[in-house]
């Protein structure tokens, strides 16, 4: 059984920045593309990054490319979430999940039926 679970997210003022941890349990971090994803009040989760499990793709929602930065340590079994330029609409429960299949292409579009374990989120609150 696979457990992620998000660290890092608070209050923060517009303009702040956040680095979001997801710690993955389970040997086999290194094989599996990583996601990260966000809910706001009232609306559907959205997608917010990936990246591939040799760290050589990564796909940004057009939301927060160029501020936000997604990372990941194998050694550590982590993968990070650098968010720079915090907006109020940035202010949501960010989830980490993994792919479902090993060394698999990740879709750029960032579909949720593409992961099948997800943490129980982190609250980001950006205020303004």
């Amino acid at each position: 059984q696979v457990q992620l679970v998000e660290s890092g997210g608070g209050l923060v003022q517009t303009g702040g920045s956040l680095r979001l941890a997801c710690a993955a349990s389970g040997r086999t971090f290194n094989n599996y593309a990583m996601g990260w994803f966000r809910q706001a009040p009232g609306k559907e989760r959205e997608f917010v990054a990936s990246i591939s499990w040799n760290k050589v793709n990564k796909y940004y929602a057009d939301s927060v490319k160029g501020r936000f930065t997604i990372s990941r340590d194998n050694a550590k079994n982590t993968v990070y979430l650098q968010m720079n330029s915090l907006k109020p609409e940035d202010t949501a429960v960010y989830y980490c999940a993994r792919h479902t299949a090993a060394f698999a292409r990740v879709d750029p579009r960032g579909y949720e039926n593409e992961y099948n374990y997800w943490g129980q989120g982190t609250q980001v609150t950006v205020s303004s």
